[in-house]
């Protein structure tokens, strides 16, 4: 290969902001090592997510191909990995039982092409407003869900419809190789760091059982993971405005949930191995990777907490890794299938539970002791909801109770210091924000009837902030000329001034004042927007 050609092919697989890739053999091998790590991971995940949606698993399998290897190549965030997911699942099953596969695949391309939209809008930049507990809470749930999810490995049909748990010699051989896997894990780092501990793990005990016999539940009692490339396939729907009606709800929760948990688990690598991110770049590669999946027969995907961890800690630091994962993934489908199908699923279990060890905050049991009640709250109430419903509704409602704490906050600290001036007037030195949490509190500043007759009340340690606020101003300014008084206004920065003014609420006799930080007075003209009837 021309050395213009590898260095063209270093910078690909680098992160923008790193250096170019090493081309040692030691960080590529521990590259390909990981994403194989990740790849042994992906089968039964997205198998398992591919029943939760009610779709054949191949259809799993190849979003976790197309949609690991397009992020991968063009994401916002080197080390992470995507793929289908359990979060876009369980919204997905009640759209397959109604109308069918074919209306997921028009899903899911709508549901691409949003995502895309909100990556060249910049929309990525408002994950920056999620709160750090609203993240612990994220962090702690999806935990607990991806712990939870491994349950189900531990029950088998029961040859009637439905399944039952394990028990007795079964069920202590499957935990017997669950510990052995995760007791590798541990002890694996602590010898060697040549191969990742976590593909250490599930050789060594797929070795075991393979060698020894042993039955337990594997891989392909799940189901055959053996097919073929994905081919180009156009969602055989009625191009009509009702297929359109059907398929934009769903198109709009699942390109949220997907952005959701995309950009709080880039925010989470980026945490991890101390390197930032690109939000919006890494919304318009999910928004293209599901728009290509849901031509190729895909269920769609976003990226995932659990599998992007196994990547990190397996020293998968560049794109390479997750491009070796996808890779892997297609050849274990075109190639490997009997081979991977052996592997047991205590293995894969193992793993998983190390990840819900590792993923798990556990420092937030020491932060609830510490922070603020409110705090305390949300990283609770984001954890409970995150298990009982769905991440985009947990950050949401994190969000939400996050501001309006914020908001009650504030507006409890606005006050006021009060002074005379030489010639009489009375000045009400307004401290903290005026917005409409604080209204209230400023009206009860001020006392028109004991006042002299010039008012004026200084901005300078003050903002005025919206709607609200001009109305609050209007209405003083009212109940100060039913008493025949004067009030104005000084120290306005320049937004409020053009807030003001543009609302018709300043009355300036010169329009000298470039700074707005000397002592200009402003009249406040009542009846803009009616609060003085």
């Amino acid at each position: 290969m021309p050395r213009s050609a590898l260095a063209a092919f270093a910078a690909a697989v680098s992160p923008s902001h790193a250096p170019a890739f090493p081309l040692s053999a030691a960080g590529i091998r521990t590259e390909v090592l990981s994403g194989l790590t990740v790849a042994l991971a992906l089968v039964p995940e997205a198998v398992a997510f591919a029943f939760v949606a009610g779709v054949h698993p191949l259809v799993g399998l190849y979003a976790a191909f197309l949609v690991g290897l397009i992020t991968a190549l063009i994401g916002g965030r080197p080390g992470m990995i995507s793929g289908a997911t359990g979060a876009l699942a369980v919204v997905m099953v009640s759209l397959v039982a109604a109308h069918g596969v074919e209306y997921l695949f028009a899903t899911v391309v709508l549901m691409g092409l949003i995502q895309i939209a909100a990556g060249l809008l910049k929309l990525g930049k408002f994950i920056r407003l999620v709160p750090h507990p609203v993240m612990l809470g994220f962090v702690n749930g999806l935990a607990i869900v991806i712990g939870l999810a491994q349950l189900e490995h531990f029950r088998l049909p029961d040859g009637q419809g439905g399944h039952a748990w394990l028990s007795g010699g079964p069920l202590a051989t499957m935990l017997a190789l669950v510990i052995a896997t995760m007791a590798i894990i541990w002890v694996m780092p602590r010898l060697t760091r040549a191969i990742p501990a976590p593909l250490a793990g599930i050789g060594i005990v797929a070795a075991l059982v393979i060698g020894f016999g042993i039955e337990v539940p594997r891989v392909g009692d799940l189901a055959s993971i053996q097919g073929g490339l994905p081919s180009f396939h156009i969602p055989a729907v009625p191009l009509n405005w009702q297929t359109f009606e059907i398929i934009l709800p769903y198109s709009v929760i699942l390109a949220a949930i997907g952005l959701i948990e995309s950009l709080l688990t880039l925010n989470l690598v980026g945490e991890i191995t101390g390197k930032r991110g690109g939000a919006s770049q890494e919304c318009v590669a999910q928004g293209v990777a599901n728009t290509v999946t849901g031509f190729f027969g895909g269920m769609g995907g976003c990226a995932m907490i659990g599998q992007s961890m196994i990547n990190v800690t397996s020293g998968g630091r560049t794109r390479l890794a997750a491009v070796a994962a996808a890779l892997f993934l297609l050849s274990f489908i075109l190639f490997a299938a009997p081979l991977i199908e052996e592997i047991p699923l205590a293995a894969l279990v193992g793993v998983m539970f190390m990840v819900v060890i590792g993923t798990f905050a556990w420092q937030s049991f020491r932060v609830l002791m510490k922070v603020p009640a409110t705090d305390a709250v949300v990283i609770v109430l984001v954890t409970a909801i995150t298990v009982a419903t769905d991440l985009a509704t947990a950050v949401v409602a994190g969000v939400i109770v996050s501001a309006l704490a914020y908001a009650w906050q504030n507006a409890k600290r606005i006050h006021a210091t009060i002074r005379e001036t030489e010639d009489g007037a009375k000045v009400y030195a307004v401290e903290g924000p005026l917005f409409f949490g604080s209204t209230d509190g400023f009206g009860e500043l001020f006392t028109p009837e004991a006042d002299p007759d010039r008012v004026i009340v200084d901005f300078a340690a003050s903002r005025v902030a919206d709607q609200s606020a001009l109305a609050a101003i209007e209405a003083l300014a009212a109940r100060y000329e039913a008493f025949g008084k004067t009030l104005s206004l000084r120290h306005l920065s320049r937004d409020c001034h053009r807030l003001l003014n543009r609302a018709g609420q300043l009355m300036i006799d010169s329009d000298d004042d470039p700074e707005y930080g000397i002592a200009v007075d402003y009249d406040v003209k009542a009846g803009a927007f009616g609060a003085a009837h």
